[in-house]
C-alpha cells in the first residue's frame, strides 16, 4: 500500500532492512521516502492497524484478526557539530599534574580541568608541560564528550517516540481496521468507512490522508 502510494506521489522509496516471517509475509520492514511532504502526508499512518481476513489455510472460511504496527519518523539530520558557550565553561581550572603515587611532574600548573555547566561534563588534560596545549587538548576532549552525548540523546529520543507512536501493539489500540471479506476500511480515528480496499492496498489512500489532514487542521493538531 505505502510503496504504491509512493510510487503515484514519485517519491523514492529504499527500502532500509526487512525480515520475513515464518508464515509468509514479512514481521518487519523498514523504508525511507524521500520526496515532497512525505511526513506531512504519512505521519497520521502511525499506530495499530488492524487486519481482518480469511488465510488461504483456512479451511471453514473463518475470518482471522491480525495487527500491524506502523511508525513514521522524520530523518533527522546527523549531528556532527556542537556549540560551546564560553559562559558555559566553568572558570577554567589550573593545576599541577600527577604522576605515580601522587607526586607532581612539574612545578608549574600546566594540567587543565574545564568544566561544561549545563551538563556537568568535565574534560582534563595534563599529558603536556605547556598550560596552552593541555587547555586545547581538554576543549578537544570536551567537544567530543559533548557530540557523543548529544547523539545518544538524540537515539533515546528517537527511540522514545517511535514508542509512543506505535503504542503496546495491542489491537485494541487499533487506528484503523482493514476488513478484506467485506472489502471495508475504517479509520476509527475520525470515524472514516470506505468500501475500495481493493484500491486503496493498490496506493490509492489520498482520500484518506486528505480527511485526516483536515481534521488534524480544524482540531489545531
Amino acid at each position: 500500500m505505502y510503496t504504491r502510494y509512493s510510487e503515484k506521489q514519485s517519491w523514492d522509496i529504499e527500502i532500509i532492512n526487512s525480515t520475513e516471517s515464518d508464515h509468509g509475509g514479512f514481521k518487519e520492514i523498514m523504508l525511507k521516502i524521500a520526496g515532497d511532504d512525505v511526513y506531512g502526508n504519512l505521519k497520521f499512518e502511525s499506530g495499530v492497524h488492524r487486519v481482518q481476513r480469511v488465510p488461504e489455510t483456512e479451511t471453514q472460511g473463518r475470518v482471522h484478526t491480525s495487527a500491524a504496527t506502523v511508525a513514521v519518523l522524520p530523518v533527522i539530520e546527523k549531528i556532527d557539530e556542537v556549540e560551546i558557550n564560553p559562559s558555559d565553561l566553568k572558570g577554567i581550572d589550573t593545576y599541577r599534574a600527577s604522576g605515580a603515587g601522587g607526586q607532581h611532574v612539574n612545578k608549574t600548573d600546566s594540567a587543565v580541568r574545564i568544566t561544561h555547566l549545563p551538563t556537568g561534563t568535565v574534560a582534563e588534560c595534563q599529558d603536556g608541560r605547556s598550560q596552552h596545549k593541555n587547555k586545547a587538548q581538554a576543549m578537544e576532549m570536551l567537544y567530543s564528550k559533548l557530540l557523543i552525548e548529544k547523539q545518544d540523546k538524540q537515539k533515546q529520543e528517537t527511540a522514545d517516540e517511535r514508542k509512543s507512536l506505535i503504542g503496546s501493539g495491542d489491537r485494541s489500540e487499533r487506528i484503523r481496521t482493514y476488513n478484506f471479506p467485506q472489502g471495508r476500511l475504517t479509520d476509527h480515528r475520525i470515524n472514516l468507512t470506505l468500501y475500495k480496499l481493493d484500491s486503496i492496498m493498490e496506493g490509492d489512500i489520498d482520500s484518506v490522508i486528505d480527511e485526516l489532514r483536515k481534521f488534524n487542521d480544524q482540531n489545531g493538531k
